[in-house]
């Protein structure tokens, strides 16, 4: 994993999203504007965690190099250096792959 110069603050996750594939289990080739966008990637760095109301944070389930699930259209996509990245909210993240 390269290292990256975003930082997350709060309950937000850094990830980079896997890349889609280009063959269908068949064989066919798929043009750029049929692809799905994948929805698993690499957590990359991780904030501090939910500010509570007692003002302590509430740590985070994810941490750096786990492979997650979310949805399509989770966060927002940023372009850093040239590489694509996700900022989402840790809510936003269905399941952790093990």
């Amino acid at each position: 994993m390269a290292k990256v110069s975003i930082r997350p603050l709060g309950d937000k996750v850094l990830v980079k999203r896997l890349e889609a594939e280009s063959k269908t289990v068949g064989g066919i080739v798929l043009p750029d504007s049929a692809k799905e966008k994948p929805k698993r990637g690499t957590v990359l760095s991780v904030g501090d965690g939910r500010l509570l109301d007692t003002g302590k944070r509430s740590p985070l389930s994810v941490r750096a190099g786990d492979q997650v699930l979310f949805s399509s259209y989770a966060g927002t996509e940023v372009k850093v250096s040239g590489q694509d990245y996700i900022i989402m909210d840790e809510s936003d993240i269905f399941a952790v792959l093990e």
